[in-house]
């Protein structure tokens, strides 16, 4: 642990993390001291490393209450739009650093714990990440928290707060096995209950006609106890609202069951209305119509429409009397992004409120409602699209299925106006889909109960209007527009890489955490020796501090120098973990022809979770994992080639990845990822990327030049005319002795002589089942990975430019 400089010698550095100044330092202390005798009730004898991590959460915590119960009041006393943000996943990562950082109190908290005798790094591990996410979707929601607070934005999230988030992932024996990811088994520090906003939501019932109108009875009901987490934003003492919902029984105990002496009786059926909130479904990219997931996708929508209105209805600060009664402002006031069609619900929860309980005619209520939601779409896979079944949505939500029914009915009188006669548009765009079992599409239903509906990037945004709703473009062509994702340099740069940060302060300012178009600033520096030096200089740091992390958590030595190329991301098909892994096998069957060829070393990371349910996806991870077990241990390859799968990639470990990669692997099929954020986030700390012109990968190249970002593969419309053409795997396996090589050894038994047929899945769906024709882009991405070693063997100024 090294001493951290003195007062005076901080106050003369420029550092974009905060100066320490004496009288922060005491204060923090001081409330170091008392939370640890008053909140944990312990003194240094007994208090653990962890008792230390939950004093100073508490205490850094306390620097943002103010702040967060000020915004509150400054958004209720001048009343402006605020956005609400739906989301049935939240990827936050720890809280503890982040906060400190957007409060500028990171560098005091640091000399405060060192003259305690305490490591902060140390405290900072002990935190738990928040994984309520599967991945990009939810890293890219906790983002727009961050983003939407730094720019001052009245904003609330509103999501669900899973006992259990995103699954710990262990490698046993080179298989993925699920554990739970237990996250709040300590207590989460941030965190405030508001038992006083509990909200009853229903389930199941019946739907009759009064004199009023229609009325929802007989119905099960679940409590929703909201959750408030601090979202501070990066200097401007803005702190706004994480709302996560909770699910709790109306009941505690059936007595009658209790005296009997049932016990397992007395607690079930509050275990049952509980499980709604218990577990994040993991994401396979495949719908599965589970009654839970409806429950889960409800629940959220419900508590959090009413918490709205409640909010709307309010005049005040701490007021909870109903004075605004007109709905006519409701658009001006409620703004409401649907992230996906997880919270699609949304819209008939809407209408349910403004027709059944605030009694507005149909088409008031529909006006304001369309006027009020926007939806955001995510994939370009149409087996990940929801569509849920007639009658399960019949049994749970029968007063919503008859909201949605009658959407449907004036929504396809529109569509007969503008297509009279046309049967085919009729059946796209109907929110009902007839064939087989009745299913609701929820898409069309969020696209229709819009007023505006977006893609993530800009390739992903054509194709959703050409393609999967290329129907509802033509009718509405004025809602879809594009709006590339986008990531936080506030986590993604200044906290995960303080040496380039403050490398970049030192050059441009401390102005940029808030306004990265200030960056383009540092190409005036891009030719500077100086600065190419100091900038490659970190990254070896980073490099460094990486391999020990390597050696210590995987046994894996790796040569710093080498080339650090990195694949994280979820394991799909489609994402081409598997084309990463041949490049990998034709790599070590080169070294093994010509031990003494010139060869660039390569230390390759492939990290990221299989769905439990994937087994092609799980297989890969077997593969990659087999074949590292071959390559690591052959000694004719040496520090040569090392492959290294990552356990468990999360927030925390991208934190540590992102800053010391040099190559970023970006290379699904052209037309199948949406967007991507990792790609940016590699691209922020000074990685080249490889990938194919697909998502974000295609403005990164035009914002950057295609000089600075290695393309290969097919175009989107190459990948079209493939398929028209129709896709041969067995005139790649015969005509490419390289291919034919990978599979041979794949399906022959190579990388796993214990097993011979253990890998025989993967071969055929290589050679039969291929979705996303890797042998197509084979040749094309071995050549540009040449071009990459090139490069790195010749460029001082690798990363830089």
């Amino acid at each position: 642990m090294s001493k951290p400089q003195s007062d005076e010698q901080k106050r003369k550095q420029i550092s974009v993390r905060g100066i320490s100044v004496l009288e922060d330092v005491n204060e923090i202390k001081k409330g170091f001291n008392r939370h640890l005798h008053y909140t944990l009730v312990k003194d240094r004898n007994v208090a653990t490393t962890r008792d230390y991590y939950f004093a100073l959460a508490h205490t850094v915590k306390d620097h943002l209450v103010s702040r967060w119960i000020r915004t509150q009041q400054h958004y209720y006393e001048k009343d402006p739009k605020r956005v609400y943000y739906l989301s049935l996943e939240y990827y936050m990562g720890r809280s503890l650093q982040n906060t400190m950082i957007n409060l500028g109190i990171q560098t005091s908290c640091d000399e405060a714990m060192y003259q305690m005798g305490l490591d902060i790094e140390e405290l900072e591990d002990l935190e738990e990440d928040a994984g309520l996410g599967n991945g990009g979707l939810g890293r890219l929601a906790a983002c727009f928290l961050d983003s939407m607070a730094t720019l001052g934005m009245p904003a609330y999230g509103y999501g669900i707060r899973y006992e259990y988030g995103i699954f710990a992932q262990k490698i046993k024996n080179g298989e993925q096995v699920e554990e739970p990811d237990d996250w709040l088994r300590y207590g989460n520090p941030w965190e405030k209950a508001r038992p006083e906003y509990m909200i009853p939501i229903h389930f199941y019932g019946r739907v009759i006609d009064t004199p009023e109108g229609k009325k929802w009875v007989d119905t099960q009901t679940v409590f929703a106890m909201p959750y408030d987490n601090p979202i501070p934003g990066y200097g401007n003492n803005v702190v706004n609202t994480l709302r996560l919902w909770s699910a709790k029984s109306p009941v505690d105990f059936n007595l009658k069951f209790f005296n009997d002496g049932d016990y397992i009786q007395a607690v079930l059926d509050r275990n049952l209305a509980e499980n709604i909130s218990r577990v994040l479904y993991p994401n396979d990219n495949f719908f599965e119509g589970k009654e839970l997931r409806l429950k889960q996708e409800y629940f959220m929508c419900a508590a959090t429409l009413q918490d709205i209105v409640r909010r709307y209805k309010a005049s005040k600060f701490g007021s909870r009397a109903a004075v605004r009664t007109s709905f006519d402002d409701f658009p001006n006031k409620v703004a409401i992004q649907l992230n996906d069609t997880h919270p699609s619900l949304a819209i008939p929860e809407l209408m349910r409120i403004l027709v059944d309980d605030e009694k507005l005619s149909w088409d008031q209520a529909w006006s304001v409602v369309t006027r009020t939601c926007a939806y955001t779409n995510h994939t370009v896979l149409p087996e990940a699209l929801e569509r849920w079944p007639v009658s399960l949505l019949q049994s749970i939500l029968p007063r919503h299925l008859e909201i949605i029914y009658h959407i449907n009915f004036l929504h396809l009188q529109n569509v007969e106006k503008h297509f009279p006669g046309d049967w085919d548009k009729m059946r796209s765009l109907s929110l009902v889909e007839e064939d087989g079992d009745k299913r609701i599409n929820m898409a069309n239903l969020s696209i229709v109960g819009s007023h505006a509906v977006n893609g993530v990037a800009a390739i992903h945004s054509e194709i959703i209007k050409k393609d999967i709703f290329r129907d509802f473009f033509a009718m509405c062509p004025e809602k879809f527009q594009n709006k590339t994702n986008g990531i936080t340099p506030r986590r993604w740069l200044l906290l995960c890489n303080p040496g380039l940060s403050d490398l970049i302060a030192e050059k441009i300012g401390d102005e940029w955490p808030a306004h990265l178009e200030q960056l383009a600033k540092l190409k005036a520096f891009a030719k500077d020796p100086t600065f190419q030096r100091a900038v490659a200089k970190v990254k070896q740091e980073n490099k460094l501090k990486l391999a020990q992390l390597l050696e210590k958590d995987y046994g894996v030595k790796v040569n710093p120098a080498s080339m650090f190329d990195i694949q994280v991301k979820r394991i799909h098909e489609y994402k081409r973990q598997l084309l990463n892994c041949l490049h990998i096998i034709t790599l070590y069957n080169r070294i093994k022809r010509d031990p003494t060829a010139n060869f660039t070393p390569r230390t390759i990371m492939i990290g990221g979770k299989a769905a439990p349910g994937y087994y092609i996806a799980k297989q890969i991870i077997k593969l990659i994992c087999s074949v590292g077990n071959v390559v690591n241990n052959d000694p004719i390859v040496g520090d040569k080639l090392k492959v290294i799968f990552l356990e468990n990639y999360r927030v925390t470990l991208a934190e540590k990845i992102m800053p010391a990669a040099d190559l970023s692997e970006q290379i699904s099929t052209a037309g199948t990822e949406a967007s991507g954020t990792g790609n940016m986030k590699f691209m922020l700390n000074g990685a080249l990327t490889i990938g194919t012109l697909d998502g974000a990968n295609v403005e990164m190249a035009e914002e950057m030049g295609n000089d600075n970002i290695f393309i290969f593969g097919m175009t989107v419309d190459e990948v079209e005319e493939l398929k028209k053409k129709g896709y041969d795997a067995a005139h790649y396996y015969n005509t490419n002795q390289d291919i034919k090589q990978c599979v041979d050894q794949i399906q022959g038994g190579f990388f796993s002589p214990g097993n011979p047929h253990e890998f025989q899945d993967i071969a055929n769906v290589l050679m039969k089942y291929d979705r996303y024709y890797l042998f197509a882009d084979y040749e094309s991405y071995l050549k540009t990975q040449d071009e990459v070693s090139a490069v790195y063997q010749v460029s001082p100024a690798y990363g830089i430019s």
